[in-house]
């Protein structure tokens, strides 16, 4: 009776979809010019996953989702992207779903399987692979930081320079460089450095018609300051 049962139980397919993202794609999207942070990446993964899932041709009928951003709001994108599927997303999904609690791990091992086997673009010789588990409190994974931290040129690509344990490490450990902000005025930039820009060859003296002797580059140009055109 009991195998007979066991044989008439309907059997149950997983199929496990992943999708990863280094930290180098992560930072070309941050830095470019249109908006693009953690949030929007996520939900355009998620909405890439379950679409992949629907054009391989599994029926979804539900889908439970952890939140990353206000729940309700990104609940209601999810379900206009896919309005035949009843949408569920919450925050701590994964300690609510035990479908979002094995994604979760799932995730998990995607991450450290592409961390095992990471290949360095640098040429650094030998290295040590203990990263440890890559969260801050992790021993191990401070103790690697610190030893790979170069004091010039910070980490090597497999560490994100925006993170904030990466960051903090670099301003108390590293060589302190400053750097113009972009939508900082050329001019106050170099007042600020007590430097001259590149400007103030072409403008007229403030100090009025005194004379100033003229840099090499300019004299053998023949240019020449103008008061007015």
């Amino acid at each position: 009776g009991t195998l007979s049962s066991s044989l008439c139980q309907p059997v149950i397919a997983i199929t496990v979809y992943t999708h990863t993202h280094t930290h180098n794609n992560i930072v070309f999207n941050f830095g470019s010019r249109t908006k693009y942070n953690l949030n929007a990446l996520s939900h355009d993964t998620a909405i890439g996953l379950i679409q992949y899932a629907l054009d391989s041709g599994v029926q979804l009928k539900e889908v439970y989702v952890d939140t990353v951003g206000p729940a309700e709001k990104y609940e209601e994108k999810l379900s206009q992207r896919f309005p035949g599927i009843q949408v569920t997303v919450r925050p701590k999904a994964d300690s609510l779903f035990p479908v979002v609690s094995a994604a979760s791990i799932c995730a998990k091992v995607a991450r450290d399987r592409v961390v095992k086997g990471w290949n360095f673009a640098e040429d650094l010789g030998e290295m040590d692979a203990d990263y440890g588990s890559g969260y801050p409190n992790d021993p191990k994974t401070k103790e690697w930081l610190l030893k790979y931290l170069d004091p010039v040129f910070g980490y090597p690509q497999f560490v994100r320079f925006s993170w904030s344990t990466a960051q903090t490490l670099m301003d108390s450990k590293a060589v302190p460089v400053h750097w113009d902000d972009d939508e900082e005025d050329g001019e106050k930039a170099a007042q600020r450095q007590n430097n001259r820009s590149m400007l103030s060859y072409f403008s007229a003296s403030a100090e009025g018609d005194r004379a100033q002797q003229t840099h090499r580059f300019f004299s053998e140009r023949r240019l020449k300051s103008l008061k007015s055109l």
